[in-house]
């Protein structure tokens, strides 16, 4: 079991990411990782998990979602139906606590991995809400009077797609890291460590259109490293060749398979009145 964090046979960290996780490994504090979608933060919490032979728990956050499920949730509901039905078992409360990924992470036998995924899509109050439970790792459950503490504390792995501002407070207590999107060197890695023995030709072609696509002006959606490796898979097993991939005169902008990186009609369209003006002046 490896005790730091260095990436692993199917993700490349950068070497300023390896840093930023054993630096909050160590301080024992979350680590906050932001960076466009598609860069690997959510994986991210998965493969430190693998790397230093951990338990993950998962938190996918959403709209709708409070800090109060993370922890637990009473069902009354279900106490009142077997109420009515007679059932014995309402007599004891603990019966209707459902626990929460963060009681399942305080309580895993080993230190855990707990990923809190895209905190930053639920309520402002949201991370507030949960600075007591992060910082002294412990709540208390009112319906039992009972106080659950983490037996190890757990390595906690918080993203953001920076849709809103995270209080001020929630980030004193996270340690923080951007995840630059790959420069062309890391792509290329990224690519072999998925595809293996790949040509190397495909490979080269297949970057300069995707780079090229991200530097178009008014762009909707970059294509992102996710899409890039699906449309690469594609064009392995469509057996597309590197040659089809060039676009030396830049006539026609729209590569082949392009709805594996295009997600958008607004996108098609503008590539492709890209490609008409570049025609026209090219005459």
């Amino acid at each position: 079991m490896a005790s730091k964090f260095t990436g692993t046979d199917s993700f490349v960290a950068t070497e300023d990411l390896t840093v930023a996780v054993n630096a909050a490994v160590a301080l024992e504090r979350p680590l906050l990782v932001k960076g466009e979608p598609g860069t690997g933060k959510t994986i991210l919490a998965h493969e430190i998990a693998r790397a230093l032979d951990k338990t993950l728990f998962e938190w996918h956050v959403k709209s709708t979602t409070k800090a109060q499920q993370g922890l637990y949730e009473y069902d009354a509901v279900s106490r009142l139906r077997d109420s009515q039905l007679g059932d014995e078992k309402v007599h004891d409360i603990s019966n209707y606590i459902v626990q929460g990924k963060l009681w399942e992470a305080f309580e895993a036998e080993d230190r855990a991995v707990l990923l809190i995924d895209e905190i930053d899509k639920a309520d402002i109050e949201f991370p507030n809400d949960l600075l007591l439970e992060l910082d002294r790792m412990q709540f208390h459950v009112y319906e039992t009077r009972q106080t659950i503490a983490a037996r190890s504390r757990p390595i906690v792995i918080i993203t953001s797609n920076n849709e809103k501002e995270l209080p001020d407070a929630f980030l004193r207590r996270c340690f923080f890291h951007y995840i630059k999107f790959p420069d062309r060197d890391t792509m290329t890695e990224i690519v072999d460590v998925h595809y293996p023995g790949i040509q190397k030709r495909l490979v080269a072609e297949a970057l300069n259109v995707f780079y090229d696509l991200r530097e178009a002006p008014g762009l909707k959606k970059k294509p992102t490293t996710s899409e890039l490796l699906d449309w690469i898979k594609l064009l392995m097993v469509e057996d597309i060749p590197p040659e089809a991939l060039k676009m030396t005169d830049k006539k026609d902008l729209i590569p082949p398979l392009y709805g594996a990186l295009l997600k958008n009609e607004q996108d098609v369209h503008l590539l492709e009145r890209l490609a008409f003006l570049n025609r026209r002046d090219g005459r």
